[in-house]
């Protein structure tokens, strides 16, 4: 048994990694974002553009410091986590719509909900790394589970806010009460009973245990790219990161990715079968990146397309 982190790169560059991620999340919260605001579209699509740059700027030194195969293995990683990420944001629109949340709050439930997915996914990738050295077989279950995962994605009806039905949420609210209102961005507040969960609270829940399932379909499908912790790692990362703004910048316009849903379900596909067929097919890591390429322009070009004629 062994770690592919272990042997392809040092505590100092997991250690610089973290550290990166510390500070840009301070950052975020305690200087640019200090004072509760409504998000508008130039600033998120800014944002967006400064998480892409620092994305390739990272996935530069991926190709110097570590080679070319590192380097294409994270660019894929983080493309394959972007798109499998947008999933997240028509989610993300439903519960807010849902829970009616002020939009000048939406940036600090996503602030923590990112952070909660960081220290989820760590935990995940870990985990999915180790079972892959430990028994090679399974990664044929991550395939079988990618594909029915992508069939699945491609023929579901559209999606439902059910927070009654979240067992968390259910939890939460047996051992703690919650609050009828808003109390401005707090999630916790102190009455004369005791402490009360604020909806904001019940909110954060969902994106968390949200963002936990779609895990389970994005870190088999990374794992299928390479097994090198460390490339798995810092790829979601930054795809993660850079979601908040995404959400922001494509919040009023979603509805117009006709196929894009259709698209991800085809690239689930893709990555579950190359698992599959891992014993008798090489799929190299290129090939992978200009699949994912073509799909997801397919999808975005068609999508305009029938808005187009609408």
């Amino acid at each position: 048994m062994h770690f592919a982190f272990i042997e392809n790169i040092g505590f100092i560059h997991w250690a610089g990694f973290c550290l990166f991620l510390i500070i840009m999340l301070a950052l975020d919260l305690g200087v640019f974002n200090k004072k509760q605001h409504e998000v508008s579209v130039k600033e998120a699509i800014g944002w967006s553009a400064v998480w892409i740059v620092l994305a390739l700027m990272f996935n530069g030194g991926v190709f110097l410091l570590m080679g070319h195969d590192k380097g294409l293995e994270f660019l894929t990683g983080y493309l394959l986590e972007k798109s499998l990420s947008v999933d997240n944001l028509f989610v993300f629109l439903l519960l807010f719509s849902y829970f009616d949340v002020p939009k000048k709050y939406q940036h600090k439930v996503l602030y923590w909900g990112i952070v909660g997915a960081l220290l989820m996914r760590a935990g995940l990738i870990v985990l999915g790394a180790a079972l892959l050295n430990m028994f090679w077989w399974i990664i044929f279950i991550f395939g079988g589970f990618l594909v029915i995962a992508g069939l699945k994605m491609a023929f579901q009806k559209e999606q439902k806010v059910e927070p009654d039905k979240n067992p968390v949420v259910r939890f939460v609210k047996k051992i703690m009460p919650v609050s009828d209102n808003y109390e401005k961005d707090k999630f916790f507040i102190r009455r004369k009973t005791g402490l009360l969960a604020t909806p904001l609270f019940i909110v954060l829940i969902i994106v968390e245990t949200t963002d936990l399932v779609f895990a389970f379909d994005s870190i088999p499908a990374i794992l299928a790219i390479t097994n090198d912790t460390f490339i798995v790692f810092t790829s979601n990362a930054f795809a993660i990161l850079g979601l908040r703004a995404l959400y922001f910048a494509l919040s009023g316009f979603m509805d117009k990715f006709t196929y894009l849903k259709l698209g991800l379900s085809i690239i689930l596909i893709f990555i579950g079968m190359k698992m599959l067929l891992s014993g008798v097919l090489h799929i190299s890591t290129v090939t992978s990146l200009l699949v994912i390429l073509v799909i997801l322009t397919i999808a975005i070009v068609m999508s305009m397309m029938k808005n187009k004629k609408i």
